[in-house]
């Protein structure tokens, strides 16, 4: 049924058909498709108010959900349904598996339309909670309020130390307990949380961005057991900086990294921003297969471990390395893969844009004893041209790991005049490797696609994708 008033139209009762890409789900009314934003899942039936109504589509969200899916599963956890971070939390793990790999099939069938191999099973995560080493919270005077607390009429403290609303930047969910990241994670930003309400430190104002000393709050932890915590503040005091990190350090001994920025600018990166080591190191160290990665407050590093372990071992099968391959790696970043497969290459050259991640990336070289390493920052389109590589070497291999927004065409006919014998594409989004895959079809020939599930719970999945030259 389908009803309309002066602010939305509602379909009521209707049947949840199918998965969607951005974890939605779809249905079709009208004769037109509907995308559904909210915890549901195939076989559900739900009211559903329009938020977007286009020629040939609408866009929904769920309420007065009936649970019928067969795909369902228990939740864990007390915030799901508002938080964004884990939409899938209800739907079973095969289940989860099974649709990301339908992603990358019709992102690479739909959009690459290039021959492909079978594609092999997804590698699922040995972990599905607890698995990420990095979460970054936000302290504000903005605290998302529920439904049943704003119908209450009570007061409620606004301060809130946790993750942003989606699609609401200026409102903070308060984060009771997060099944992402393994203690102390939730003890430290519980503690801390505490202390500032007990001392009246007043948090960060998002709205204004005028006031607010406490305004963001970052933990990493890594395998080999080094914790980072770091304290982002704004308009403070340096009495509030003492009493805040004293307490930390005092509190938690396990921190070997404890760090503070001062940030007043309109955003939360820091990049160009002084990062102050108040206690241990300034970094962690990550371990994988006997290497050692220095991890600074500013470094990349994948946020599933165990996982980037297994998505590194595949990369590293996939560029079939003898020792007598001379290597390109692109978007190194802070080397790790680079300095993964140096051993088994005869030289490895890493390009990356942020000039301070090509300094890691140096230095991870060096702890490691790694010396057939070289590493340039810079625009990769500007970068890595014709003349680099007639100076540098025609690389006989090329590993790719670009971001969402995939390679830049020049990039890309730049490794088409290269002509390595393979490109190992590495991507964390299927449909923009789909068409670079395109693009390299003209002299390149797919050979292997192997899924990853680096995030569970999430409808995120990575992809390794080997291609050959073509003899022609």
């Amino acid at each position: 049924m389908k009803k309309k008033n002066k602010e939305n139209i509602i379909f009521e009762n209707v049947l949840v058909e199918d998965f969607a890409s951005e974890a939605k789900c779809i249905s079709r009314i009208d004769d037109k498709v509907i995308f559904i934003d909210g915890p549901v899942a195939p076989g559900d039936t739900a009211d559903l108010r329009v938020t977007k109504s286009k020629k040939s589509f609408y866009e929904a969200t769920a309420f007065n959900i009936k649970p019928n899916s067969t795909f369902r599963t228990n939740t864990i956890c007390s915030h799901f349904g508002t938080c964004g971070g884990c939409k899938w939390q209800h739907i079973d793990y095969a289940t989860q598996l099974a649709f990301k790999t339908k992603q990358v099939t019709d992102s690479l069938e739909r959009i690459a339309k290039v021959d492909l191999p079978p594609i092999l099973p997804i590698l699922g995560s040995s972990e599905t909670f607890y698995y990420r080493n990095k979460l970054e919270f936000t302290f504000s005077q903005n605290r998302w309020l529920t439904i049943e607390e704003i119908n209450s009429g009570k007061e409620f403290s606004r301060n809130a130390l946790g993750f942003h609303v989606p699609k609401r930047y200026d409102k903070i969910l308060q984060v009771d307990h997060c099944y992402l990241q393994p203690d102390p994670s939730n003890k430290i930003r519980t503690a801390l949380h505490e202390l500032a309400q007990k001392h009246n430190i007043d948090y960060y104002e998002q709205v204004k961005q005028e006031k607010g000393a406490l305004r963001n709050l970052i933990i990493r932890n890594a395998s080999s057991g080094d914790l980072m915590v770091i304290v982002q503040f704004a308009y403070c005091t340096e009495e509030q900086i003492d009493l805040v990190m004293n307490f930390l350090a005092e509190n938690f001994p396990e921190i070997t990294s404890l760090n503070y920025i001062i940030n007043t600018k309109g955003n939360d990166t820091f990049f160009d921003l002084e990062v102050v080591n108040f206690k241990g190191l300034p970094y962690i160290t990550e371990e994988m297969e006997g290497l050692k990665f220095r991890v600074g407050p500013k470094s990349f590093y994948q946020t599933n471990s165990k996982q980037a372990f297994e998505l590194y071992k595949i990369t590293r099968e996939y560029a079939g390395l003898t020792g007598e391959e001379f290597v390109y790696d692109l978007y190194t970043g802070t080397g790790t893969i680079a300095n993964f497969v140096a051993r088994q290459a005869k030289k490895v050259i890493g390009l990356e844009y942020v000039e301070m991640a090509v300094e890691d990336a140096k230095v991870n070289s060096q702890i490691n004893g790694i010396s057939n390493t070289e590493f340039y920052a810079g625009d990769m389109r500007k970068l890595l041209d014709n003349e680099f590589i007639n100076q540098k070497g025609r690389p006989d291999v090329v590993i790719t790991d670009p971001p969402r927004a995939g390679m830049d065409e020049p990039v890309v006919q730049t490794l088409l005049n290269a002509e390595p014998h393979t490109i190992v594409y590495v991507s964390c989004n299927p449909a923009t490797q789909a068409r670079d895959l395109a693009l390299l079809d003209l002299k390149y020939q797919v050979t292997a696609v192997q899924p990853v599930d680096m995030f569970p719970q999430t409808h995120h999945v990575e992809n390794v994708v080997k291609l050959v030259k073509r003899n022609n």
